[in-house]
C-alpha cells in the first residue's frame, strides 16, 4: 500500500485489496449516497447502513484500481458480507481511507 497516496488495505475473501479515496471515488460516493455536498457526505459516513457501506466500499475499491471487485459489490446479487468482508474491517477501512486522504488538509 502507498499511504502517501491515501491507499489503505482491506482483506476480501482472504486477499488484501487496495482502497483509495480519489476525487472520482469521492464523487461516486457523493452521488451514491444522494448527498449534495461534502458536508453531507461527512454527515452520512458516520451512519451508513449495509447498502451505504457497499456503495462506499465499491467507490474506494474502484479508486484503488480494484475495478472488477468494485463491480461485484454493486451487483444486485452480491453483498459485501457475502464476499468475506468483515463488518468491523469494512468500517475501519472506510474510516482510514477518509482519514488518510484528508490528513494534509
Amino acid at each position: 500500500m502507498n499511504f502517501a497516496r491515501g491507499e489503505v488495505a482491506l482483506v476480501v475473501d482472504g486477499v488484501e485489496r487496495r482502497l483509495c479515496l480519489t476525487l472520482g471515488a469521492l464523487a461516486e460516493i457523493q452521488v451514491g449516497l444522494g448527498c449534495t455536498s461534502l458536508a453531507d457526505v461527512a454527515a452520512r459516513i458516520g451512519s451508513l447502513d449495509g447498502d451505504g457501506i457497499g456503495r462506499v466500499l465499491s467507490a474506494l475499491l474502484r479508486g484503488g484500481g480494484e475495478v472488477e471487485l468494485a463491480g461485484q459489490l454493486v451487483s444486485p446479487r452480491s453483498h459485501w458480507i457475502d464476499l468475506g468482508i468483515e463488518p468491523g474491517a469494512a468500517a475501519n477501512a472506510i474510516a482510514c481511507a477518509f482519514e488518510t486522504a484528508f490528513v494534509e488538509l
